[in-house]
């Protein structure tokens, strides 16, 4: 279950600058892949019968994802290369307003009986539109990105692009996380903090350990507000105990533990690298048994629910209360790790007006945007380029820190590298 009904859509911008444009549309990839694997859209095109279509379109869409870490070390010698990038994006947008309408449908239609005959399933899931229309309509979109993909997998091999792993990826993607974080440096998340912070401040009433994923594409501030809540004092009144951990694409259960545990006073100073994984679980349980205890799991890739489910029983044995909050790009990681007493929480853009001040922030020192209001106003049309993402907002606020020059600011909003849709 969704704590925030809206559905994520994200036009993620190609940034003028490669290393951070690649890892937003990578990203953009992962969570466009993750929605894509959802039970709903799975029913949806095989009611419709374009399954094979969206298989086709997730296929090709996980090379082209593989190899978009590899063209970071070549876009700035390739205009070539950062145009192809552009209409990846581009594209990605237009899966995803595919994704957007089969959504839609399956929210109106609540659930789809699985029996029957195929024209019956497929009256009864799109009732509200002639059935035979929208079938050639959605057909012909998905063919058409389809083919367009193609494209672009097939051009990859004209910038010698390499496939990189998954794991690789996320290698090079995240650096490890901590806890701390200057709260004067964040903008626009206090009303995200205080409703996380009272689900987390909730003794549930039917379960001793209960899991709060919070969900978003990377760039949107889930690890910055997972650092809010953590340091914040009504955190620090109800648990006992707090932990954070980075994970990353590092979900072994052996190194998953040894994580947590140096995440935890150790008056002993006892080296639990050298531990076997039953001395482990074993010096784990005893510390958190009896305690009502916070465990921040930062960036979670994984989805195989053997490894979750096996961690999970490990670290179950808290008082009612114990909380893990998870941050994820993955919609599919989500729904695998809540609880039955809790739901994930939808991380959402900035407003206009946070996006504005943030952006503000890392551009000019404090106060000295009133004396260039020609740079504010172009600044307002760069924030809207940066799709309200922090992350963007943050970078290109920094790369323009104390340039007055105009035609550097107008450059910079009129690249030709921005997506417009």
């Amino acid at each position: 279950m969704i704590h925030q009904p809206t559905i994520l859509v994200t036009n993620v911008p190609i940034a003028f600058f490669s290393p951070m444009a690649e890892s937003l549309l990578f990203s953009y990839g992962e969570s466009i892949l993750g929605r894509l694997a959802n039970a709903a859209i799975e029913e949806a095109s095989l009611a419709l019968g374009v399954h094979s279509e969206l298989q086709q379109m997730k296929e090709t869409m996980t090379l082209i994802r593989s190899v978009l870490l590899d063209a970071q070390q070549k876009t700035p010698h390739s205009s070539a290369l950062i145009e192809w990038l552009r209409q990846v994006n581009c594209v990605f947008c237009d899966a995803e307003d595919i994704i957007d309408d089969f959504e839609r449908e399956s929210l109106q239609k609540n659930v789809v009986n699985t029996s029957g005959s195929f024209s019956s399933k497929v009256r009864r899931f799109f009732s509200s539109s002639n059935p035979v229309v929208y079938r050639l309509r959605m057909t012909h979109r998905i063919q058409d990105i389809n083919t367009r993909l193609a494209k672009f997998a097939a051009d990859r091999n004209m910038f010698a692009l390499q496939i990189i792993d998954h794991d690789t990826c996320v290698v090079h993607v995240r650096e490890m996380t901590h806890s701390y974080v200057n709260p004067s440096n964040v903008i626009g998340r206090e009303h995200d903090k205080n409703e996380i912070v009272n689900l987390l401040v909730e003794d549930g009433d039917r379960e001793s350990l209960s899991v709060i994923p919070i969900v978003g594409i990377e760039g949107l501030g889930k690890t910055t507000l997972a650092k809010l809540i953590f340091n914040d004092s009504n955190i620090n009144a109800f648990f006992l105990l707090k932990v954070w951990v980075c994970v990353s694409d590092d979900f072994e259960l052996k190194n998953v533990l040894v994580k947590i545990l140096n995440s935890i006073p150790n008056p002993t100073r006892e080296n639990f690298n050298d531990f076997e994984i039953e001395q482990l679980q074993n010096h784990l349980r005893n510390t958190l048994k009896g305690k009502k205890f916070l465990i921040v799991l930062d960036d979670v890739w994984n989805e195989e629910y053997e490894k979750w489910d096996e961690l999970k029983e490990i670290i179950d044995v808290g008082v009612q209360g114990s909380k893990i909050l998870v941050t994820t790009r993955s919609h599919a990681v989500a729904a695998m790790m809540c609880t039955k007493s809790s739901n994930s929480y939808l991380l959402e853009c900035l407003s206009e007006e946070n996006s504005l001040s943030l952006f503000v922030k890392y551009a000019f020192e404090d106060g000295e945007e009133k004396n260039h209001p020609e740079l504010l106003e172009i600044g307002k049309e760069i924030v809207e380029k940066c799709a309200r993402l922090p992350l963007a907002l943050k970078t290109v606020g920094s790369s323009l820190f104390s340039r007055v020059d105009k035609k550097e600011w107008e450059s910079i909003r009129d690249n030709e590298i921005w997506c417009s849709k």
